[in-house]
């Protein structure tokens, strides 16, 4: 991650989350990123950690390619905060990597700890920050969608 803190300081509290460098960024940032990306990353709820919509705690479950530079991935939700999960369908895919062996189930990386979407030339960056591993996708443009869940909502 560029700017998004993943392991900030706050008086004697050490691996506190701050997208706020971030944020901060991206009021420049969005201006240069592709439509779906731009929308995705400045979506309000985005980074609120209360939110029903925010990234984390959300687990990536699945990538399949949809084709030749095309992929999706399914993030599943997280019943305590969720309920809804979120597939992101990226176009003009250039690079994917996951920091697990099989790519295809992608839930060995963990729990998505927080994001960070980048201009790129010709599109942009998606990295996610999981534990205990990382996903990063360069991709032409991506579309985020949050779709049903079959979750109990437990948070109300």
């Amino acid at each position: 991650m560029k700017y998004v803190e993943l392991d900030g300081r706050v008086g004697d509290l050490t691996g506190v989350l701050d997208p706020g460098p971030y944020l901060e960024k991206l009021a420049v940032l969005g201006g240069q990123l592709p439509s779906g990306a731009r929308a995705f990353a400045t979506d309000p709820g985005h980074y609120d950690f209360s939110g029903r919509r925010c990234v984390k705690d959300l687990l990536p479950t699945q990538a399949r390619r949809t084709g030749s530079d095309e992929l999706v991935i399914r993030f599943g939700h997280n019943c305590w905060k969720h309920d809804e999960d979120l597939v992101v369908r990226y176009t003009g895919v250039s690079r994917f990597q996951a920091d697990v062996l099989d790519v295809c189930v992608l839930d060995d990386l963990g729990e998505v700890i927080l994001d960070e979407i980048l201009p790129h030339p010709g599109g942009c960056t998606h990295e996610l920050a999981c534990r205990p591993g990382t996903l990063i996708v360069v991709c032409r443009d991506l579309e985020a969608e949050w779709v049903a869940a079959d979750c109990p909502r437990a948070h109300g």
